[in-house]
């Protein structure tokens, strides 16, 4: 039972369970170098800690696209907020039980991604189900939040390791712990919104013979590997590519790139209910493959930290904007279309960034040569919406009828539809 009472509450406990994971994914990117310098750890081996990141929140997306509905929003969310406040203070301690300190900072990342998968798939259909309008609003106002917490984590972060110097950042790790512990409590306490008839409306057939559901899932890949990509080597690809310290790498790189996606988040929201998502969505797009492009083209170090921020900026509509097109057109998704959606966007979180690391380990630890090839994902999601927007056209000039239909097929003759 709930001792809070307003929905309102709910809603900023899912803004903090955004930062938690803002916290899971961006702080021990911080510390890569490190690892490498004082653990011995390749970058190859780098790299594996992003990919087992994301994979174990992809399994997670899996495992409860229907767990979630069988054990209710309340507990997901709880066991999220352990998982993750586990992981992150996990991080100090589990390495110094192995003598190859790889093992435990792996232990450590696949507890946290547990509590990154279930937050990813809970936040946003929860926000759905609260009584608020401008959904689309809402929904990227939500997802604003993990740019800020991202912006902060790093901000401050960095500032502490230019205090106190890299060799402490265990303390720096069970403070940002804290976090998901105390948001734990607070999520004993907010209101729920109802589930109903979600278990039953949405089921695996239904869903997965939508053939837009699919477009919609490889849009998603295609945004979390653009987002990805960049964001989990901008503070390495700043450090080297620049020459210049930990603080203004960090700064230079993922700080100012979270800070320009939560700045495009905000547009958005003001934006998503005057402008159609589909042509802002390739407008992204395309200015991301142009950041892509920067970064690949040019030889000037700090230009091509330009083109990570313009990426930061392009990146932040997709994710929210491609949730926004989902939920309104794909009818009785439910809780399981959220957690399949999730699942491909961590297909692509996984992906992007494995992809970078290996082709720059490939290339002799040249980063700018790794983020070179990640501009395939933006011009992949470009087509992608091409391909959707004259979809959407053909159907609006044959029939008002809903865009998704439930099953994949139009029904003729419903005059309830509406038109976007």
């Amino acid at each position: 039972m709930s001792l809070l009472k307003s929905h309102n509450n709910t809603i900023v406990a899912c803004y903090i369970g955004c930062i938690v994971q803002a916290i899971v994914n961006n702080f021990l990117p911080l510390l890569f170098i490190t690892f490498r310098d004082s653990y011995g750890i390749s970058i190859e081996k780098i790299t594996l800690l992003t990919t087992l990141n994301f994979g174990m929140q992809l399994l997670v997306d899996l495992i409860s696209s229907k767990l979630v509905d069988k054990i209710g929003w309340r507990i997901s969310m709880i066991a999220a907020h352990i998982f993750a406040a586990l992981g992150l203070a996990g991080s100090a301690f589990l390495p110094e039980l192995f003598d190859d300190k790889f093992y435990g900072l792996l232990i450590a990342v696949m507890l946290y991604a547990v509590g990154g998968g279930l937050l990813e798939v809970c936040v946003s259909p929860i926000v759905e189900a609260c009584p608020t309008k401008k959904k689309a609003a809402a929904m990227s106002l939500l997802h604003s939040f993990y740019c800020w917490g991202s912006v902060a984590v790093i901000a401050i972060s960095s500032v502490y390791f230019m205090l106190k110097g890299t060799a402490e950042w265990k303390i720096m790790a069970l403070i940002w712990a804290a976090v998901p512990a105390l948001n734990c409590i607070y999520f004993m306490l907010v209101p729920m919104p109802k589930q109903e008839g979600e278990a039953k409306s949405g089921s695996f057939k239904s869903l997965f013979t939508n053939k837009m559901f699919w477009l919609m899932a490889l849009l998603m890949i295609c945004a979390g590997a653009s987002e990805i990509g960049i964001s989990q080597w901008a503070s390495g690809f700043a450090e080297s590519a620049l020459g210049v310290t930990k603080a203004v790498g960090d700064i230079a790189g993922p700080c100012t790139f979270a800070f320009l996606m939560g700045i495009a988040r905000l547009v958005f929201a003001k934006l998503s209910e005057r402008v159609k998502l589909e042509p802002m969505l390739l407008a992204s797009g395309l200015l991301c493959a142009g950041g892509y492009l920067i970064i690949a083209l040019s030889n000037n170090a700090a230009l091509s930290l330009v083109g990570c921020g313009l990426c930061g900026f392009a990146v932040g509509a997709l994710w929210p904007g491609t949730f926004s097109l989902s939920a309104g057109g794909i009818k009785g998704g439910g809780t399981m279309m959220f957690a399949f959606l999730a699942l491909a966007g961590d297909v692509g979180c996984t992906v992007g960034p494995t992809l970078v690391g290996f082709v720059a380990d490939s290339a002799g630890g040249n980063l700018q040569t790794g983020l070179s090839f990640g501009i395939i994902f933006p011009v992949i999601m470009c087509v992608g919406i091409i391909v959707l927007m004259l979809i959407t056209r053909k159907k609006h000039n044959k029939t008002a009828e809903p865009l998704f239909e439930e099953n994949g097929e139009n029904k003729e003759g419903n005059n309830d539809s509406k038109q976007s």
